[in-house]
C-alpha cells in the first residue's frame, strides 16, 4: 500500500471518530437518526454541521447562515483543486479541509491520489460513524449527562488550537472570543459565531491576510503534509 493511501486511511479513521459525537449530537439537538445521516451525506462538511445542529434550536436563519459561513473556505480550496482533478461534479462533494491538505504534493499524480483516497476515506469513515453515534444517541434519554452537549464546542477548539501558534492569530482569536462574548446578550442565538467571525475576518484582511492558510505550498517529501502536517487535524470534515 502507497504511504499517501495508507495516510489517507489514517485521516479517515481519526476523522470517522469525531462522526461519533456528531450523529449522537445531532440527534440530542431533535433531528432523527435518518436527518443526521442525511446531513452527513448531503452536507458533508464536518464543522458546518456541528455549528448547524449546535444552533438549530436557536432558529433555522442562524444556523443555515453560520454553517454557510464555515464551509465557505471548501470553495476557495475547489479553485486551486480544480485543474488537477477530473470529475468535478463528484470531486467537489469531497473538497474538505483533509482532502485540500493531502493534495499538496509534488506530481499531478500524487496530487489526485492524495485528494481521492482522503476524500473517500473520510466519507466512507464518517457517514458510518454518523449512523452508530445517530442510533447510540437516540438510545440515550440524556445525552448532555454524556458531554455529548460539549462535542461542538471541542470540534471547534480542535480544528483552531493547530493555527493558534503564533501571536498575530492568538490575538486576533482573543478579539474574536470577546467580540463574541460582548455580543451574546444583544444578538440572538448563534449570532455572536457571526460577529467573532467577522471580526476575526476583518481584523485578518486588515493585516493583510497573512498565514491564512498554507495551501499550494511544496510538499517536502512523500510522507509530509499528510495526516500530522494536516492543520485541520480532526474537525474539518
Amino acid at each position: 500500500m502507497r504511504p499517501i493511501v495508507r495516510d489517507a486511511l489514517g485521516v479517515g479513521v481519526a476523522v470517522g471518530a469525531l462522526g461519533l459525537s456528531f450523529g449522537a449530537l445531532a440527534v440530542s439537538s431533535g433531528l432523527s437518526p435518518a436527518q443526521a445521516c442525511a446531513l452527513s451525506l448531503l452536507m458533508f462538511t464536518g464543522a458546518s454541521q456541528f455549528a448547524f445542529v449546535g444552533l438549530i434550536g436557536g432558529g433555522a436563519a442562524a444556523a443555515v447562515a453560520t454553517a454557510l459561513a464555515l464551509g465557505g473556505r471548501n470553495a476557495l480550496y475547489g479553485l486551486r483543486l480544480a485543474p488537477h482533478l477530473g470529475h468535478r461534479g463528484l470531486a467537489a462533494h469531497l473538497v474538505i479541509d483533509e482532502s485540500a491538505a493531502m493534495a499538496v504534493r509534488d506530481t499531478p499524480a500524487d496530487t489526485r491520489l492524495g485528494f481521492w483516497s482522503t476524500g473517500l476515506a473520510v466519507f466512507g469513515f464518517w457517514n458510518l460513524a454518523t449512523l452508530i453515534g445517530a442510533l447510540a444517541g437516540n438510545a440515550i434519554s440524556d445525552p448532555s449527562a454524556f458531554g455529548l452537549d460539549a462535542a461542538a464546542p471541542a470540534a471547534f477548539l480542535a480544528l483552531l488550537a493547530p493555527r493558534l501558534q503564533g501571536r498575530e492569530p492568538q490575538a486576533i482569536a482573543a478579539l474574536a472570543v470577546v467580540a463574541a462574548l460582548v455580543a451574546v446578550p444583544l444578538v440572538p442565538a448563534g449570532g455572536p459565531v457571526m460577529v467573532a467571525a467577522a471580526v476575526a475576518m476583518v481584523v485578518a484582511l486588515a493585516r493583510g491576510g497573512e498565514g491564512a492558510g498554507g495551501f499550494g505550498r511544496p510538499v517536502a517529501g512523500e510522507g509530509a503534509g499528510t495526516c500530522g502536517g494536516s492543520p485541520a487535524g480532526l474537525g474539518g470534515a
